[in-house]
C-alpha cells in the first residue's frame, strides 16, 4: 500500500471558502455535514482534534428514547427520540441493535408524589426513588410512542420470584423488574466515520472536512483556520457558519469574537470492567437504574467486558475531564447494591472514560433534571457577513434530527431547497446490510473470495457492507499478516484505516477506528506494533513512531488520574 499524500487541510486551503462552515466534527457536526452534502451544498467542516473525539467519544454506546425525560414533561424530545431510536434501528442495523433493558425496583409507589411536581416544576425539587407504580406509567407511555413504526417489542413486568429465575445474581431484596427494549450502540465511532464518509462521497469536491484543523479567530470577515499539525494558517470564507462543538459552544464563540453563555454542560464518567462473573450475571442485558440521588446507572455488557456509567457531575470546561477515585468507588458501590454477590476489584478496570454533555446553561437546577433537548441560537459573525449558527444541546439518538433542523436553518439563509431528506436513508455499511442469518450467510459466501469464512464474518459485524472494501485492500496487500499483540487484526487492514480515515496520531486508530482501547487491548506492545505497522504508510521515522506511542499510551489513559502517566485529559 502506498503513502498517504497530501493532508486535509491543503484541500482547505487551495479553496479557501465555501456555502457552510462547520466548526466541530463530532456526531452532530458531522450529520450535518452529510445532510448538507446530500442537498448539493458546498459545505467544509474542522475539527480542531480527531473527528469524533470529544463529548461524543464519551458515549454510554446506547440509542434510547429517555424514559426518565418523561417526569420533565419533555415529551416532544421523548417522541422524537424514540422514532430517531427506531429510525437507527433500520438505517444503521450494523451498528444500532436492539438492546434488552431490566430495571430493578426495590418499592411499589415510592416517587408516585413528587413525580407530579418535578413535571410541574420542569424537572426541579429533590431526586426520589421511582417505584413500580411511577416506572409501569413511564413504560406505558413509553410505548405508546412506538406505535407508528415501532421496532422493538413492549415492555414487560415481573414479580420477585421470576425476576430471580431469570437473573439469579440479582439483590433479593427486590419487589419487581421492570424490562423495556431501547438499541445498543455498539461502536459509535465508527457510525461517526460512516456519516462522514457518506458526506464527502455525496458533495465530492464541495464537501471537505479536516480533523486537527482548529478555528481560532476571525480575520477581515473570515474565519481564520489552523493546522493543528503544522502550524499553517488560512482565512476561510463561508455565508453561514455552524458552531457543533458541543460543550465548547461558548469557547468557539469566544474565539470567534463573540463571548456567549449558552452551554452548562455537566460530567459522565464510564468505567469497563473484565469481570467474567459479572459479564454473566446481566444476562446478556443492560441493567438500568436510578439511584437514590437522582443519577442514572447502568450496567453494559459489551464484546466480552461490562460498561458501567454514568455519573453527572457540573463541570468547568477548563478543568481535566477525568473518571476521578470517587466516582469509581460510586461505581462499585451501585454495583455491589443491585448484584451484591458479584466482587468487583478496581484490577479489573480495563478502561475509563469521561466526557462533559453538551446541555445547557441551567443555573441552580440539578444535573440529572437539566433538559436532554436542544435548540439553535444565531448572532451575525464579528466583523464579517455570516450567520452564525450554534447548536445548544444534542445528543446521539437525535443526532439526524437536529442535523435535519440545522441543515434547515442552512439551507433557509443560503435561499436554497431541500432536495431529499434524511428520514430512512441508509448510513454507511448499513446499506445493504444482511438483517437475517439467510442473508448474512449469503453475503459472507458472497465475499469470501481470498479470505476465510470467519475472517468475512469477523469484518462484516466490524464493518458493516463497508467491509467489502476492506476485504478487498486486504486481498491486494501481498504483506498482510496476523498482528501479534492486537487478537483479530492484520497488519493490511491497519494500513487501510490509517491510509483511508483520517489518521494522523497513532491514538485515533487505538480509541476511535478501533475498539482495542476500549476493550483494555492497548497495552505498550500493542501500541508499539500498530505504530510500527502504520509508519511507512504515514511517513513516520523511528523518532515519530516512539513519541506516537507515548503520546497514544498517555491518551488512551487520559481519564485515569490513578495511571502513572496520566496527563490533563481537557481538550
Amino acid at each position: 500500500m502506498t503513502a498517504r499524500t497530501g493532508s486535509r487541510f491543503d484541500e482547505l486551503a487551495e479553496r479557501p471558502y465555501a456555502d457552510v462552515l462547520i466548526i466541530g466534527g463530532g456526531i452532530n457536526g458531522l450529520a450535518t455535514f452529510r445532510d448538507l452534502a446530500l442537498q448539493g451544498v458546498d459545505v467544509a467542516l474542522v475539527e480542531r482534534d480527531d473527528f469524533i473525539s470529544g463529548a461524543s467519544a464519551a458515549s454510554s454506546h446506547m440509542i434510547h428514547g429517555g424514559i426518565r425525560y418523561l417526569e420533565n414533561g419533555e415529551f416532544r424530545l421523548v417522541h422524537e427520540a424514540v422514532t430517531e431510536r427506531n429510525g437507527l434501528l433500520r438505517i444503521a442495523p450494523h451498528y444500532v441493535r436492539p438492546l434488552q433493558t431490566t430495571i430493578p425496583i426495590f418499592s411499589t409507589f415510592s416517587g408516585v408524589l413528587s413525580a407530579p411536581l418535578r413535571f410541574l416544576r420542569h424537572g426541579g425539587g429533590k431526586p426520589t426513588e421511582r417505584g413500580a407504580a411511577l416506572i409501569k406509567i413511564g413504560l406505558v407511555i413509553y410505548d405508546s410512542f412506538s406505535r407508528s413504526g415501532g421496532r422493538v417489542p413492549r415492555h414487560a413486568f415481573r414479580g420477585r420470584k421470576r425476576s430471580l429465575r431469570e437473573l439469579p445474581e440479582l439483590n433479593p431484596g427486590i419487589k419487581y423488574t421492570a424490562t423495556y427494549w431501547d438499541a445498543s450502540l455498539h461502536d459509535p465511532e465508527r457510525l461517526a466515520i460512516d456519516v462522514l464518509r457518506d458526506g464527502r462521497k455525496a458533495g465530492g469536491d464541495t464537501a471537505r472536512a479536516a480533523n486537527y484543523t482548529a478555528a481560532v479567530g476571525v480575520t477581515e470577515g473570515r474565519v481564520l483556520l489552523r493546522d493543528a499539525v503544522t502550524g499553517r494558517e488560512t482565512p476561510f470564507a463561508a455565508s453561514v457558519v455552524i458552531n457543533a462543538s458541543g460543550p465548547w459552544t461558548d469557547l468557539t464563540n469566544l474565539a470567534l469574537g463573540d463571548p456567549t453563555r449558552y452551554m452548562g454542560g455537566t460530567k459522565g464518567s464510564h468505567i469497563v470492567l473484565d469481570n467474567p462473573e459479572l459479564l454473566a450475571a446481566t444476562g446478556g442485558r443492560e441493567l438500568f437504574f436510578e439511584n437514590e440521588d437522582g443519577r442514572i446507572v447502568l450496567i453494559y455488557p459489551l464484546k466480552g467486558r461490562v460498561l458501567v456509567g454514568t455519573t453527572d457531575l457540573e463541570h468547568e470546561m477548563g478543568d481535566p475531564i477525568v473518571c476521578t477515585e470517587a466516582e469509581v468507588d460510586y461505581f462499585i458501590d451501585l454495583i455491589g447494591q443491585v448484584l451484591p454477590k458479584i466482587a468487583v476489584q478496581r484490577d479489573q478496570i480495563v478502561y475509563r472514560f469521561s466526557g462533559v454533555r453538551p446541555l445547557p446553561g441551567h443555573g441552580d437546577l440539578a444535573p440529572g433534571f437539566v433538559s436532554r433537548d436542544y435548540r439553535v441560537e444565531s448572532a451575525p459573525l464579528v466583523g464579517g457577513d455570516a450567520t452564525v449558527l450554534s447548536l445548544v444541546g444534542g445528543k446521539w439518538t437525535t443526532f439526524r434530527a437536529s442535523a435535519e433542523h440545522l441543515a434547515d436553518r442552512a439551507l433557509e439563509l443560503l435561499a436554497r431547497p431541500r432536495r431529499r431528506s434524511t428520514k430512512g436513508l441508509a448510513i454507511g455499511g448499513g446499506s445493504g446490510y444482511p438483517t437475517t442469518e439467510r442473508t448474512r450467510q449469503q453475503w459472507i459466501s458472497g465475499h469470501a473470495d481470498g479470505l476465510p469464512f470467519d475472517r468475512v464474518a469477523t469484518l462484516l459485524d466490524r464493518y458493516g457492507t463497508v467491509a467489502a472494501s476492506v476485504i478487498a485492500a486486504i486481498v491486494d496487500d501481498v504483506d498482510d499478516e496476523a498482528l501479534e499483540h492486537v487478537p483479530g487484526y492484520s497488519t493490511a487492514e491497519i494500513r487501510h484505516l490509517a491510509v483511508g480515515e483520517d489518521v494522523v496520531h497513532l491514538d485515533d486508530l487505538l480509541l476511535r477506528r478501533t475498539s482495542v482501547a476500549f476493550i483494555g487491548g492497548a497495552t505498550p506492545a500493542a501500541a508499539a506494533e500498530l505504530a510500527g505497522v502504520i509508519a511507512p504508510v504515514l511517513e513516520w521515522d523511528a523518532a515519530r513512531v516512539a513519541a506516537e506511542t507515548q503520546r497514544a499510551l498517555e491518551k488512551v489513559h487520559a481519564a485515569d488520574p490513578s495511571w502513572a502517566g496520566a496527563t490533563s485529559a481537557s481538550r
